[in-house]
């Protein structure tokens, strides 16, 4: 009996502890679970932090048409892209990704070694926290700098654009932004650095996306 409640008691602190660390994301250079992991197992990882004001325009606003074009408006998630994908999934179609930039920042600061279902769970009301905590701004510039960019664990803006294009994400075009952008989903399978017919087709869409005057807005307006 007593083993059982000390093991209630550490599942109750590591449930606690991502909303204790969020206050304390506001400022700092955090890291990524898959980062942490990578450094334990001894696998390659190269990251290196790059504010969201020196990041070429192109890239946050491409990344956003790709992964979560109501960024600027939700709180954390995205409810009518969530009931689109319970009903397509209910339609036969598969359960597609309506994940949220925000949701993405809490699975992968905090939650990705926990299996699918768990995971969800937990990621609904800390995506609600982090999003009332944090600057959206602040929230994609943690995004731009622990997403796997790169197929040997390149992660964030700025070494997933050394390993693509030779150049610091200061300084890239909007063709190259919105490649980074399209291989967000799967960057071991996907290739910015030598994209296929499919990452340019998607590349292209971003591009277009990305220049509209809603995502031009974004942040003047939060």
């Amino acid at each position: 009996m007593r083993i059982v409640r000390i093991l209630l008691l550490v599942l109750l602190a590591l449930l606690i502890v991502p909303y204790l660390l969020t206050p304390l994301y506001r400022i700092g250079h955090p890291v990524s679970t898959l980062m942490a992991w990578r450094w334990v197992q001894g696998a390659p990882v190269t990251r290196r932090w790059i504010d969201f004001d020196a990041i070429a325009p192109y890239l946050p606003r491409a990344v956003v048409a790709a992964e979560d074009a109501h960024f600027c408006k939700h709180h954390g998630i995205d409810w009518g892209a969530l009931r689109e994908a319970i009903d397509d999934a209910q339609e036969g179609e598969g359960l597609r990704g309506a994940s949220t930039i925000t949701q993405q920042v809490a699975k992968n600061l905090f939650l990705a070694p926990i299996p699918d279902l768990i995971r969800k769970v937990l990621e609904f009301p800390l995506a609600l926290w982090i999003d009332r905590l944090l600057p959206k701004q602040r929230v994609l510039e943690i995004y731009l700098n622990i997403a796997e960019l790169g197929p040997s664990g390149q992660f964030g803006a700025e070494a997933g654009s050394v390993y693509a294009f030779g150049h610091s994400a200061s300084t890239l075009w909007p063709r190259e932004a919105a490649l980074l952008a399209a291989i967000l989903p799967n960057p071991v399978k996907r290739s910015a650095r030598n994209p296929g017919p499919g990452v340019r087709r998607l590349a292209g869409t971003y591009t277009a996306r990305a220049e509209s005057p809603a995502l031009q807005r974004c942040w003047s307006e939060n």
